[in-house]
């Protein structure tokens, strides 16, 4: 092909109304590539990640600039029959077919999807296709050999799928890989026993032209200083130890710390007045918190990349993170912008430490910045991408 790019991306869900993940982390980037290249992202009709419902009309739409073709969703998810396929997969003795019933029950399932993306793959209408995360069905379906190059993010976190045989055909196929993290990179490459074509690149993030913390504790009504959660609030991200530890901290210290959690919860919140929940905000409102934050806490101990780590650098506030995440832990020691805490002692030591010294949180958020754009500018993240696209293309035409 000559001239302008022609780019295609796959990825399971893709809408304005999704603020996080992998499928954020797609919308970023097709939208940065949008001024290099045509940009066409194939996804199913679904919102919802639980069930994988339709949702979005099928067909093709426009958001951000980017022309999107949405695929229905032909089977729902069965909640308890993944459970109990989930389970299965943790037996030693489990077969190659549980791994395959696994992913069809993992989804989204989308036959159409597959087999336009399976078509225009193989006819090579595209100089590459951009797949986000692997363990998802859109993707396995979808990447395997072909006429066309494929780059892989595989957005993996280290909760062990990666090792599954199932995997390793579509990992063989990708011609180039789009890491999130140094961690990530060594993972991968070492449990398919070889070094893996690509970089590590992660994402930037749609950056505020101001913040504005006043307007966000006048909204809220929140006085002094507060630690911030930002995210799904749930037991997967590690929310239930948060409110332990924080609370033990209060009650232990004196404290007049408050803890401000931002985002959809799915479990119960403590009922206590040091924990505000303020749900659902959007970017502006985000970016406010940051401003007004002491420091952000992320819990979770899976992570691929955390854009919100990210952002908290770049709003120069320090991260309290779980030590237990290999990726968040090496974010913060190469960045010098973040703490870790494997217990509960060393997460009250690290607020501590945070609440009593002020120039200590500014050389923090200085060097967080600084970190943030130095590897996660978006020029950076741009130059990256093209860099692997050609490399994807010149493996193929080898």
């Amino acid at each position: 092909m000559t001239g302008r790019l022609k780019l295609g991306f796959v990825v399971q869900r893709y809408g304005a109304e999704i603020a996080g993940g992998a499928e954020y982390h797609c919308r970023l980037i097709a939208e940065l590539l949008r001024d290099h290249a045509e940009v066409d992202v194939f996804t199913t009709c679904a919102l919802d990640y639980v069930e994988w419902k339709n949702h979005y009309p099928e067909g093709e739409a426009i958001l951000g600039g980017v022309r999107v073709l949405r695929f229905p969703v032909a089977r729902q998810r069965d909640i308890l029959r993944f459970a109990a396929l989930s389970e299965a997969l943790q037996s030693a003795r489990h077969t190659a077919a549980d791994e395959e019933a696994w992913m069809d029950e993992q989804g989204p399932y989308s036959p159409a999807l597959r087999d336009h993306v399976l078509r225009v793959a193989d006819e090579g209408r595209y100089d590459a296709i951009i797949f986000f995360s692997y363990r998802y069905w859109t993707t396995f379906r979808t990447l395997r050999g072909s006429r066309t190059p494929a780059l892989l993010a595989p957005t993996a976190e280290d909760d062990g799928l990666y090792r599954l045989p199932l995997f390793r055909p579509a990992f063989e196929a990708a011609t180039q890989f789009v890491f999130n993290s140094v961690e990530e990179r060594l993972m991968l490459e070492g449990a398919l026993g070889r070094p893996l074509p690509g970089e590590i690149v992660g994402v930037g993030s749609a950056l505020p032209a101001s913040m504005d913390e006043s307007a966000f504790r006048k909204r809220h009504g929140i006085l002094g200083p507060f630690l911030l959660y930002v995210g799904r609030i749930d037991l997967n991200k590690g929310c239930p130890e948060l409110f332990d530890h924080f609370l033990r901290y209060r009650q232990e210290t004196g404290s007049s710390l408050s803890l401000v959690l931002i985002g959809r919860a799915v479990l119960p919140i403590p009922e206590d007045p040091a924990v505000r929940a303020i749900g659902f905000v959007d970017d502006a409102e985000k970016w406010n918190a940051l401003s007004a934050c002491m420091a952000l806490a992320i819990p979770s101990k899976l992570e691929s990349l955390s854009m919100v780590t990210l952002e908290a650098f770049w709003a120069e506030r320090p991260v309290v993170a779980n030590a237990y995440c290999a990726v968040l832990r090496g974010q913060c020691r190469r960045s010098g912008g973040g703490l870790y805490y494997a217990n509960y002692d060393e997460f009250r030591g690290i607020l501590e430490t945070l609440e009593a010294d002020a120039p200590l949180r500014a050389r923090m958020g200085r060097a967080g910045h600084a970190y943030f754009e130095k590897n996660y500018a978006w020029p950076v993240i741009l130059e990256k991408y093209l860099r692997l696209i050609a490399a994807a293309r010149e493996a193929k035409a080898a």
